[in-house]
């Protein structure tokens, strides 16, 4: 099945600089599968900061549970 996605002419000449020798297609799924990848490794770089900061809190309370 074949659609059509309305753009305004400046975007479209911008993925058709990028887009090269590829099929709208192939270039498109890409370019969305890049994106997904980007924003996981994004998430799982918070996520890790985040673990790192609650372990840190977990050690400073036992430190201060093991002075009382």
């Amino acid at each position: 099945m074949v659609t059509t996605i309305s753009v305004r002419d400046d975007v479209k000449k911008l993925l058709e600089e990028l887009k090269g020798e590829k099929d709208w297609s192939s270039f498109l799924k890409e370019l969305a599968e890049e994106y997904i990848a980007l924003k996981r490794e994004k998430i799982r770089k918070r996520l890790k900061e985040l673990l790192v900061i609650d372990e840190f809190e977990e050690l400073k309370v036992k430190r201060w549970a093991r002075e009382y």
